[in-house]
């Protein structure tokens, strides 16, 4: 003989349908009912002040098109104009002064040797302090590459939000027919 577990809607189903049956069906018991306290767990003055201070500061200060103008007039070593578009957006055209580094591959190319970096990218890998601006397309790549940055400990990161849009119609740019 073997047993078959029902549920209790089921069981007086089966014991509703067949009389003979009823007698047989052992119908399970309805489980307690327990009421959790649902109240927010209780955090110390001091880890609530360091869940403020990561964010805090968790978007990447704007850059605004009269403030990016200037730097790419006089382009530095010491400072990034980085594009995260892909390649083939960056042959539609870029910002003067910029070097590209696809928003796809720049986490795991934060984590590269200086050498291999350079080798890989041909430009000088950005230190940790080092002023870089990202942009891209229309300026939410360039929000995520502030974040992935700064989580890789990058410290003076700006976000040209108008990114390659806005730059192409300041600078009178018509984009290329599709």
């Amino acid at each position: 003989m073997f047993r078959v577990a029902l549920s209790r809607t089921a069981a007086m189903g089966l014991a509703r349908s067949s009389p003979a049956l009823s007698a047989r069906v052992a119908l399970p018991r309805l489980a307690a009912v327990v009421r959790y306290n649902s109240s927010q767990p209780k955090f110390d003055k001091k880890e609530l002040e360091a869940q403020d201070d990561l964010r805090r500061d968790w978007d990447a200060r704007i850059l605004s098109y009269e403030e990016l103008k200037p730097k790419t007039q006089q382009p530095s070593p010491n400072k990034y104009l980085i594009d995260v578009r892909e390649p083939d957006e960056v042959l539609q055209g870029s910002i003067p002064s910029s070097v590209n580094l696809p928003l796809s591959v720049l986490p795991e190319s934060l984590h590269l040797n200086p050498a291999a970096f350079k080798q890989k990218f041909g430009f000088e890998k950005p230190r940790l302090s080092q002023e870089v601006v990202f942009y891209c397309r229309s300026g939410k790549r360039s929000a995520t590459a502030c974040d992935v940055a700064k989580r890789n400990g990058y410290t003076n990161l700006f976000n040209y939000q108008g990114s390659w849009l806005d730059w192409t119609s300041r600078e009178g740019i018509k984009p290329p027919s599709s």
